[in-house]
């Protein structure tokens, strides 16, 4: 639609608000609530019914959870369908960074569906093999950091920058692909294991959304990355409006996974979602701003992550159950408890992360 009514900018001089990347992003946010809210319900009803069982629930998991049996996942179907709609509608689709971003995150959301789909359908928690499902998510990474690679200007397209030191660059050359793998495949393995209590995950993603969508429309700003003395990146404001795209369909989400969630994202949204934060925060050049931003994430990582390490090296567990998430309700708190102070600390670390922009 965008390169559609833009053409008719010459003739019609109320189309030029279209040129605007804030009217459209927030067009995208709109649009993509709205067709959540609107098909939200029959694609639930639709997957209570394919799904029976719903998603497994862990047995060694909090009491709390056992009441959860029955509800069905794979939200992520309701999530990816409005962002893509609306940003099909609201982006430039001539943009190779709008194609790369929603294909990671169609691609990762393909991976997260058969692996629901197995674990639904076995009603066990063992879904696709962690060896094969970690090898294809690093290939997609990969050609999408190539791309990425090539679609900007060398030398700085394959180079590393650094947070408050606006000089501090250092060109990585053909190691970037591997780098931007670690990010990609990082940032949607650490949503993946965020995603564990209703409403837990969905509202970082916004956040981080959020924070990136101001990213990326200062970074591909040439005025406002020059006031700022950040990176210029030509190209990449119009994932602005596939952020904006994100955060209005996690809060059509949100309206259905609040508790008591309705439905749970599943590993189609979580991969998707966080291979999707993981590829902007690529493109835009802002890595390690993402591991601040999206610190809540890298945390319920590092948990598992300590806890499998130490279990190994000890026979003990660090924590009374990993991710972290759950450790907390072991000791205690109740759900909300945990998510909303989880939501505290993201909001936190994305006033942090976006102070970096000035903080040089």
């Amino acid at each position: 639609m965008f390169t559609l009514l833009v053409d008719f900018a010459d003739h019609v001089s109320l189309f030029n608000i279209f040129r605007y990347i804030t009217f459209r992003t927030g067009g995208a946010l709109i649009t993509s609530a709205l067709i959540v809210f609107i098909f939200g319900p029959a694609i639930i009803d639709s997957l209570r019914i394919r799904q029976g069982k719903g998603q497994p629930i862990r047995a060694d998991g909090p009491q709390t959870h056992f009441k959860k049996a029955g509800t069905p996942t794979m939200g992520g179907l309701m999530i990816m369908t409005g962002i893509i709609c609306s940003s099909l509608l609201w982006a430039n689709i001539l943009s190779v960074y709008v194609w790369v971003v929603l294909l990671v995150a169609i691609s990762f959301g393909a991976i997260g569906f058969y692996d629901d789909y197995l674990k639904v359908t076995k009603q066990s928690h063992r879904g696709f093999s962690g060896k094969a499902r970690l090898g294809i998510e690093v290939a997609i990474a990969g050609v999408a950091a190539w791309v990425i690679m090539h679609a900007g200007q060398e030398p700085f397209s394959s180079s590393l920058t650094f947070p408050f030191f606006k000089g501090l660059i250092i060109n990585l050359g053909l190691f970037f692909i591997p780098f931007a793998c670690v990010v990609i495949v990082g940032a949607a393995n650490a949503v993946n294991l965020t995603d564990g209590l209703d409403g837990l995950a969905i509202v970082p993603i916004m956040i981080a959304a959020a924070s990136f969508g101001v990213i990326a429309y200062l970074s591909g700003n040439a005025v406002f990355a020059e006031y700022l003395q950040i990176h210029f990146v030509p190209g990449t404001g119009e994932l602005a409006v596939v952020l904006g795209a994100v955060i209005g369909a996690g809060l059509g989400f949100l309206w259905f996974n609040a508790p008591p969630a309705a439905i749970f994202m599943g590993d189609t949204g979580s991969l998707a979602l966080g291979g999707l934060l993981g590829t902007i925060a690529v493109a835009t050049k802002h890595e390690i701003v993402l591991a601040i931003i999206g610190g809540l994430f890298v945390m319920e990582a590092l948990s598992v992550i300590i806890q499998v390490g130490f279990f190994k090296m000890t026979g003990k567990r660090v924590f009374l159950m990993a991710p972290i998430h759950h450790h907390f309700e072991k000791l205690g708190w109740t759900e909300s408890q945990v998510v909303v102070r989880f939501w505290i600390i993201a909001v936190i670390l994305a006033l942090v992360g976006l102070s970096t922009l000035k903080l040089r």
